[in-house]
């Protein structure tokens, strides 16, 4: 193997992908898997994570369906166990579950509170969702690296994180005013927070935790949406549900060695003007 292939290889490596049933987990878990590494697709929705699961395997690559609600500790915990009893480590953590509405067809009434009347029980759940539970699956993964003595984990941000969105693009003609929940810049930001604290509370320990920032991806959102976002971007067009695979490689493997405390920004140009 050449030393480029080398840097990439996961091989005998195991990895959580929280999330791993959703748009970009389902990618994440079968880019990891593809690169070597054994692969525990963790997700709420059990019958999904065993599909994903079971696609793996039907590659002849090594995989794990299990359940995980990332807000409960308890849950969490049997994540873990689970993959120690299977595989007996943990190198990389992905933590790709989240709320993160799509403004998709059908899906108008989770864009129709404005920030005045947003509601608390939606804002107390994403939070629970989008931090509380990226702080439980860091808890528990991070005694397992360190004990292992190495280990990398990588925290899905968004554009959003970095920036207000830009509600002009949600706004159909003749339709009432819908909004992106006020819930998905606060919590994106945080895991930005959240990633730099870890990234410095582990120094020296063989640590490494970084953020990707995907921007929008495509999956048949409503067409002028579309339109609206892709002429946000500098590319001109959302990103396809593969295009944030190699960059998520890249941070997992050895290939990013140097980098820790870090955010990789996959946007197409979206904040770069």
């Amino acid at each position: 193997m050449d030393a480029v292939n080398k840097m990439f290889d996961l091989s005998g490596r195991v990895a959580i992908v929280t999330g791993g049933a959703g748009l970009l987990g389902r990618e994440f878990s079968k880019t990891l898997a593809q690169a070597g590494a054994s692969v525990v697709v963790a997700d709420i929705d059990e019958r999904k994570s065993r599909g994903v699961a079971q696609e793996l395997q039907g590659m002849d690559l090594g995989a794990l369906s299990v359940p995980v609600d990332v807000r409960d500790p308890t849950s969490v915990a049997a994540m873990l166990a689970r993959t120690l009893r299977e595989w007996g480590r943990v190198d990389i953590l992905v933590n790709s579950a989240a709320l993160d509405p799509k403004f998709e067809p059908g899906s108008r009434g989770e864009f129709a509170n404005a920030f005045e009347d947003f509601p608390l029980e939606a804002w107390n759940r994403a939070l629970e969702v989008n931090l509380t539970g990226l702080l439980l699956c860091s808890q528990a993964v991070s005694r397992a690296m360190l004990e292992n003595g190495r280990g990398v984990m990588i925290n899905l941000c968004s554009t959003y994180g970095l920036v207000g969105p830009d509600q002009r693009i949600y706004q159909g003609e003749g339709q009432p005013s819908q909004f992106k929940p006020v819930y998905y810049s606060v919590t994106k930001a945080g895991v930005l927070g959240l990633t730099r604290y870890l990234a410095a509370y582990y120094a020296g320990k063989n640590l490494r935790v970084n953020a990707l920032t995907p921007g929008g991806i495509w999956q048949n959102q409503d067409p002028m949406f579309v339109k609206e976002y892709s002429a946000r971007t500098i590319l001109g067009r959302m990103a396809r549900g593969d295009e944030m695979n190699a960059a998520l490689l890249f941070l997992a493997s050895d290939a990013s060695s140097y980098m820790t405390g870090a955010n990789l920004v996959v946007d197409g140009g979206w904040t770069a003007w």
